[in-house]
């Protein structure tokens, strides 16, 4: 019985197909050790968003338009009584306690003062900064003083200040107490020679507030429902 002859074409072609592969092997290797290994892309960092933290971006934005001078000021005559004496009731608009003199601009008259903080003659200390510099409209809730006798008596009480210092852990830091509604940016209150001294804080340079204060939204305190 005759053995069958192998095609000589098939051993043509693999032996083709051999020494094209020897000859890109040193292409390979070589290709393989000059390729340098792809640097990672450097992370970027975003700006923070305007809306984050109930409008926190405006703590930012307001600390670069205050001057070097007033964030590390430490004087200061006011105080929590006087804080409370120029509001009719807690968390009402503050009344103006001096004589306004018109402008030509009546919308930035008192973001002239009120916008970076300075020094006032005619009450003899720093001017408070406003908490919400963008609204211009400033007299539409805050009102000249008037000694005219214009309401009749009532009966009416106002809440009791929030109490200060209120941590929930020995040296965390406290709660803020009140709404944060008009009052987003909080170095405008909390720091300076125009703040109050007994909420002034020693350390204005840090960035979010809110970051380690939190507003103070539990009534009551936390009890475990039992498993019965």
């Amino acid at each position: 019985m005759d053995t069958p002859k192998k095609d000589p074409k098939i051993g043509k072609v693999f032996l083709g197909f051999a020494a094209v592969c020897i000859l890109l092997l040193p292409l390979v290797v070589f290709s393989a050790f000059s390729s340098e290994a792809e640097k990672p892309a450097p992370a970027t960092i975003t700006p923070p968003d305007g809306n984050f933290d109930y409008r926190g971006g405006t703590i930012f934005e307001n600390y670069d338009r205050i001057s070097q001078e007033y964030l590390g000021g430490t004087s200061t005559e006011r105080t929590l009584e006087e804080y409370y004496s120029r509001r009719q009731y807690l968390g009402s608009p503050p009344f103006i306690p001096h004589k306004i003199e018109k402008a030509e601009n009546p919308q930035l008259q008192c973001l002239t003062c009120h916008a970076k903080g300075g020094w006032t003659e005619e009450l003899k200390r720093h001017t408070p900064l406003t908490p919400h510099p963008e609204q211009t409209a400033c007299e539409q809730c805050h009102v000249p003083m008037t000694a005219e006798n214009l309401f009749v008596k009532h009966s009416w009480m106002s809440a009791d200040p929030p109490r200060l210092g209120r941590s929930y852990l020995p040296g965390g830091p406290p709660p803020v107490p009140h709404a944060l509604q008009m009052r987003e940016n909080c170095i405008a209150c909390h720091v300076g020679p125009g703040a109050v001294d007994a909420i002034r804080v020693d350390h204005p340079s840090r960035g979010n507030c809110r970051q380690c204060h939190v507003p103070d939204t539990v009534s009551g305190l936390f009890k475990r429902k039992s498993a019965n």
